[in-house]
């Protein structure tokens, strides 16, 4: 039973943040009043409005796209209003109260992901704010920014127009929000080797998703009156994780659920064999590593995935740790919903096939899915009509 061929990898050190491995910067304040519309007809020109362009000349000012951006969220102190208008999204500064600024003071960078915005103050140049992860991908030779009276309006055309984004840059609260659109119900398993690893980054999850949070082994103990571990001494880890597939067969109609699983040789998400039911879900691999660095960790994710020696191998996204600690365990799951949101945007498809699975009987046909009737348990696995 094959996994995704597409799945997303994310790196994770306790001392950086778990997108970029650069270190962690105070957030922007968010200002709640309706946005001002300027009224009336502007010119370009008259509304101090500069649109981006790739073919702009060597001497312009903002021919520049890059942004080499040191932070995944830099900022000065500064209120913000963000909307979402579908194609676009606009981003409004308040500048600082009675200044009088020109387009010279202000620069603005855009690149993908990344945004810069900076204010020529008294000499200096003053950060307003910089990222390297908004909330999505942005057309950079489509942004336009102009000044509104104390206010730096900066637009920026989507690359996936149909994406609603939550707020601006990708933070715990966006990721929380945007998920509910891009997951449409489909539940989530978290495995690996660590138990309580997997424990905890579910409760956050289920936590900031809003779904209910559900534990394999309190659900184990609870119907076997005994330890994992007695149990384990009692009847050996092939009873343990068989009892858990039961488990999980019973948990795979479920939707907008969070499961954490038994992580060892005792756990039924080790076993390659034991993925049937896993499948009706998005499965994050929480893995520990020695890898220091991002580009190892996803070839070591690349080459577990490849040599599928471990049940894990068939998790839809895979999340690198170098180091445990548990008071990061909400870092680790906003490093797990930011994978499982790049994978989904690839393939849209994907939470209506989960859902497709789930109605056919979870079959182990998993990414493959057959027509209604295939048997699985015959020897080709063929439809009954075929046979």
């Amino acid at each position: 039973m094959a996994a995704l061929s597409s799945s997303a990898t994310i790196f994770y050190t306790p001392s950086l943040t778990p997108f970029t491995g650069q270190r962690t910067f105070p957030s922007p304040t968010r200002i709640h009043s309706s946005p001002r519309i300027l009224r009336g007809t502007h010119s370009l020109r008259n509304r101090e409005l500069h649109r981006f362009s790739q073919n702009a000349t060597a001497g312009g000012r903002f021919n520049s796209f890059s942004c080499n951006c040191l932070s995944a969220v830099s900022t000065t102190t500064l209120d913000y209003e963000f909307t979402d208008s579908g194609k676009e999204v606009e981003l409004r500064l308040r500048l600082k109260t009675g200044e009088t600024l020109s387009p010279k003071d202000i620069s603005v960078d855009a690149d993908g992901t990344s945004l810069a915005v900076k204010e020529k103050r008294n000499g200096l140049l003053i950060t307003l704010l910089e990222t390297n992860q908004l909330f999505e991908k942005i057309m950079p030779s489509e942004t336009i920014w102009y000044i509104d009276e104390d206010q730096l309006v900066v637009n920026m055309k989507k690359v996936d127009g149909e994406l609603k984004w939550p707020d601006v840059v990708e933070s715990w609260e966006s990721l929380t929000a945007g998920m509910m659109q891009l997951l449409k119900g489909a539940s989530i398993y978290v495995v690996g080797d660590s138990t309580e690893i997997n424990q905890k980054v579910c409760r956050e999850l289920a936590v900031g998703l809003g779904y209910s949070p559900l534990d394999s082994m309190e659900l184990l103990e609870s119907f076997s009156k005994q330890t994992i571990d007695s149990w384990i001494l009692a009847e050996g880890v092939d009873s343990v994780a068989e009892a858990e597939s039961s488990v999980l067969e019973s948990l795979s109609s479920h939707v907008r659920t969070v499961v954490s699983t038994l992580g060892g040789k005792h756990g039924a998400a080790g076993r390659a064999d034991k993925w049937r039911h896993l499948y009706s879900g998005f499965t994050v691999w929480v893995s520990q590593t020695e890898a220091t660095d991002e580009e190892s960790a996803k070839e070591e994710a690349r080459r577990n995935k490849q040599e599928r020696e471990i049940g894990y191998s068939n998790a839809d996204v895979v999340v690198k740790l170098q180091g445990w600690d548990p008071t990061h365990a909400k870092s680790v799951a906003q490093a797990s919903l930011s994978a499982l949101k790049q994978l989904i945007i690839s393939d849209k498809g994907l939470p209506g096939k989960k859902s497709l699975y789930i109605r056919l009987g979870c079959r182990g046909d998993w990414p493959n899915i057959k027509p209604p009737g295939w048997d699985p348990s015959s020897d080709t696995g063929a439809h009954p009509s075929f046979s």
